[in-house]
C-alpha cells in the first residue's frame, strides 16, 4: 500500500484509503513502521545479512539445514522453524 502511494504521488492518501477500506490508523502505522522498526524487525534483518553471507560464503551451494549448521557453529542463535513474531505495541 506504502509503495503504491509512493509511486502515485498524484493520489491523495485518505480517498485512496477509503476506497480501499483501509483505516488511515492501519497506513501511518505501517508509515512509522518503515521509518523506526521495531527490535524483533532489526533483528531479523541482521539474521537475514548473516544468512546471505553464509549462503554466499558456500558459492551459493549451502541449503537451509548447512547454513543454520553454520550458523549454529558460530554462535548465532536462531530457530530452524521460527515464525515472524510481531511488533504490536501494548494496549
Amino acid at each position: 500500500m506504502t509503495a503504491l502511494l509512493d509511486e502515485h504521488p498524484h493520489l491523495r492518501v485518505e480517498p485512496a484509503l477509503r476506497e480501499l477500506h483501509i483505516p488511515s490508523s492501519t497506513y501511518y502505522r505501517w508509515r512509522h513502521a518503515e521509518s523506526e522498526p521495531c527490535e524483533r524487525h532489526r533483528q531479523d534483518a541482521e539474521l537475514t545479512g548473516k544468512i546471505r553471507h553464509v549462503h554466499a560464503d558456500s558459492g551459493g551451494i549451502y541449503g537451509s539445514p548447512r547454513v543454520y549448521a553454520v550458523l549454529k557453529r558460530e554462535g548465532t542463535r536462531v530457530g530452524r522453524n521460527a515464525s515472524s513474531g510481531s511488533c504490536a505495541k501494548p494496549v
